[in-house]
């Protein structure tokens, strides 16, 4: 073989378009996945079961079977809008049977199944599909982030991300950049008066070479403080443990540099370990400002609010003793002076009034937020509020 003769590759004429079948059906179950976790989201993040099973467990959610593409005659003689170049997806329902989802004109007919009467028409099938809580976080914690999140001292910390911001000629074949690659043989062939990509030299190879990035991210602490008292039945207990396992998991995923500090108080407050903090009861009365106090006392002698940003969050019934309100009014507005946000949430499932609430509402201050929780799907909606994303 000549030394001097190029290697050449030839790329292949087939007719890929027949092989995706599979990646997009595949494709289309994991957007029907991603679409049912949206939908049950309240419902799945309260599910008992996860809570106890400390996130290993594997649940089940009902989905929409995918059918296969087919062609019917419509017998309805009605007038319908075409299907032209807009903006829908692959698998979008484009028109529907009259009558389909309520009930038939004149006829008295039912539609598939739905409400408290039989039907006549044919009804959807749906499959349970497993789901991981991995799968489950993705979803939840798009919707989720600490708010008011300062750069503090020392705080650059290198990260394990991978960038690929560089091109080169030389490489690991996995990391080939194809596009830039049949580009490179279009300019070569274009500039010899051939309007094709093959063949392919090896000069036109072109690689994604990756740095890993310092990225500056700051330190944060979250101080998690929880109602114990005897007025803290099993729901009240139960809604405040759900909150706190999702924020831990949320912390942990997406901040590397973020403490938490778990705080249990009824007429006194200690500092609990997490395992203490999400499985022990305990009962008494109930002196919210005993929590502020320790959060204070931690801040001062560990979290210095010129490194750290801090997030004290508290949860209760709101049954506080009345003579306390005042003082814990006063160390919430100490809290708020060196911390990014104060949340506070109360689990007020019969709609009960609330001394606390009630003093909490006097407060003006965009650090402050509060949410009011009566069902256990309102756990979502808390986790929302308290670390909402801007718009």
């Amino acid at each position: 073989m000549n030394e001097k003769q190029e290697n050449h590759y030839v790329i292949s004429q087939e007719n890929w378009s027949l092989h995706r079948k599979g990646y997009q059906d595949q494709q289309r179950h994991m957007d029907k996945v991603k679409e049912a976790i949206k939908d049950n989201l309240p419902d799945l993040i309260s599910e008992e079961s996860i809570i106890m099973s400390n996130g290993r467990e594997v649940i089940k959610i009902p989905i929409r079977s995918l059918d296969e593409y087919k062609i019917r005659y419509n017998y309805d003689k009605t007038k319908h809008v075409g299907q032209g170049d807009g903006d829908s997806q692959v698998g979008d329902v484009i028109a529907r049977d009259s009558g389909e989802g309520e009930q038939a004109s004149g006829e008295g007919e039912q539609a598939s199944g739905q409400g408290k009467q039989a039907g006549d028409k044919a009804g959807k099938d749906y499959y349970e599909a497993e789901v991981t809580i991995a799968e489950l976080e993705s979803v939840l914690f798009k919707e989720m982030e600490l708010p008011n999140l300062q750069q503090k001292e020392q705080a650059n910390i290198i990260t394990d991300k991978v960038e690929f911001n560089d091109i080169r000629k030389k490489g690991l074949m996995g990391n080939i950049d194809k596009k830039r690659t049949i580009m490179t043989a279009i300019k070569r062939n274009a500039m010899k008066g051939k309007a094709e990509i093959s063949p392919l030299h090896n000069d036109d190879l072109r690689f994604k070479t990756w740095d890993e990035v310092t990225k500056p991210e700051s330190k944060a602490v979250v101080l998690a403080m929880m109602d114990t008292s005897g007025s803290m039945g099993a729901f009240e207990k139960y809604c405040a443990r759900s909150f706190f396992f999702w924020m831990a998991r949320f912390l942990r995923s997406k901040y590397k540099s973020v403490d938490i500090e778990f705080i249990a108080h009824h007429t006194e407050a200690k500092v609990v370990t997490e395992e203490a903090f999400f499985s022990k009861g305990e009962s008494g009365g109930t002196i919210c400002s005993s929590a502020y106090y320790q959060a204070l006392a931690l801040i001062e002698e560990k979290y210095s609010p010129n490194q750290f940003n801090i997030y004290p969050v508290h949860f209760s019934d709101g049954e506080n003793m009345t003579s306390d309100n005042e003082k814990c009014m006063k160390l919430v507005t100490q809290l708020m002076e060196v911390s990014s946000m104060f949340g506070y949430g109360e689990v007020n499932p019969h709609s009960r009034y609330s001394t606390l609430m009630n003093t909490y509402k006097t407060i003006n201050d965009p650090k402050f937020r509060h949410y009011v929780l009566k069902d256990k799907k309102d756990v979502y909606e808390a986790l929302k509020s308290l670390f909402k994303v801007p718009k």
